[in-house]
């Protein structure tokens, strides 16, 4: 008797849910059943993508230029565009042939790891991490190695924590400031250091910039290659316009990097999706080219939402909320909560504890467990600022 045949692929069988997009669509199920709920899962602005944007979108539907294939590594235009935002905002010097327009940064980390890395080899894992990391390198035959850092180091690795990870299969380290999920931002000295070890130790580096221009207190994000320059011939920076201009569904992303490692990823791109839409793209290049004043009125609310979402959360007796100096989410330390009784039900991990404050207080919230250990929450302020408030009200309600 023949042995049935697997439907799925072990590969495909082993991807675990994107905890995020599950959060969020479980919310949006209990909001529909009628359930006042308030969500602080979804990584995505509030705002809408500015006008400038939408209407060079239109127009672009409207030119039949863009009804047809395009240049799968992106329109000459856009990578030229995203050439000059790299030096402006990167510090680093490339061509437009360096860089491959992606189906949004997702697809940017997927094609990274899909170019770099052989079965076996081993990516250094800073954690807490966003959740699709260690799938994507999973996917590409890597395997993940965490470097934890909790709040007490304000959730960034040091050298020392590196190398210590360091073995003879280390190949890439993904190196993201700033964070998702934490919004920690590497000061300049602490990005040159990781910089410098990872020149002289010959490890390659993904940096996820997403977040670059959403920094607050004065901060700058600064990219290691800028920190490093001789490391360029090593990094792939991966970034889009999702977040910073309110994108998340126009799905435009990129990569720059090295020139042959570039090429070997437009050439999997070309047999994977090949070009991104003509029209997100147009509109790609107007966010990048046209004027910034509502970039900046965004991020602006996202600071004044980031004051308070860390006040009020750290009014709650056992919660331990740094503040962050980017991107738009708060990660508090929850472990003074658990262990506790709380009306009636005693969590014990942050997992159980989402779960409680979803049921007892209406508010979705992702566990700890989705980045890295357990003990923690990610919160995104980027939601309206009369349910920001009142979620972290029903939470100090809930453990008074």
């Amino acid at each position: 008797m023949t042995q049935p045949t697997r439907r799925l692929s072990s590969r495909i069988a082993s991807i675990a849910e994107s905890a995020t997009l599950k959060v969020d669509a479980k919310a949006k199920s209990l909001l529909a059943e009628g359930r006042p709920i308030i969500s602080y899962g979804p990584g995505e602005p509030d705002f809408p993508t500015p006008d400038h944007i939408v209407e060079a979108a239109v127009a672009a539907a409207r030119d039949p230029r863009n009804h047809r294939y395009s240049a799968g590594a992106g329109l000459p235009e856009l990578r030229e565009a995203i050439a000059e935002k790299t030096l402006r905002d990167s510090g680093t010097t490339v061509r437009p042939t360096q860089v491959v327009v992606t189906n949004g940064g997702k697809q940017a980390v997927y094609q990274a790891f899909q170019a770099l890395l052989d079965e076996g080899d081993e990516v250094l894992l800073p954690a807490p991490y966003w959740t699709t990391y260690p799938e994507a390198i999973s996917l590409a035959g890597g395997v993940s190695v965490e470097v934890f850092a909790g709040a007490d180091q304000g959730y960034k690795v040091t050298v020392e924590q590196l190398e210590a990870a360091r073995t003879p299969r280390t190949k890439v380290l993904l190196f993201c400031s700033p964070s998702n999920p934490t919004g920690a931002v590497y000061s300049p000295a602490e990005v040159e250091a990781i910089g410098r070890w990872a020149l002289e130790t010959g490890t390659w580096v993904i940096s996820d910039e997403i977040y670059q221009s959403l920094v607050y207190d004065g901060v700058r994000a600064v990219s290691i290659t800028e920190a490093v320059p001789e490391l360029a011939e090593q990094t792939i920076l991966v970034n889009g316009v999702a977040k910073t201009y309110a994108m998340t569904g126009w799905r435009v992303g990129w990569m720059v990097g090295p020139a042959d490692v570039i090429a070997g990823a437009s050439n999997l791109q070309s047999h994977l999706t090949s070009n991104v839409s003509n029209v997100s793209q147009r509109a790609a290049l107007a966010a990048l080219t046209g004027p910034q004043d509502e970039v900046e009125s965004m991020r602006r609310a996202f600071d004044v939402r980031r004051r308070r979402i860390v006040d009020e959360l750290n009014a709650i007796d056992g919660v331990v909320a740094p503040t962050p100096e980017g991107a738009f989410y708060v990660y508090p330390d929850v472990s003074g909560l658990l262990g506790r009784e709380w009306g009636g039900v005693t969590p014990t991990t942050s997992l159980e504890l989402a779960d409680l404050v979803l049921d007892q207080a209406d508010v979705a919230t992702v566990p700890g467990e989705a980045f890295g250990p357990s003990g923690y929450l990610r919160l995104s302020y980027a939601l309206g600022d009369d349910q920001l408030l009142e979620g972290v009200q029903r939470l100090q309600r809930l453990f008074s």
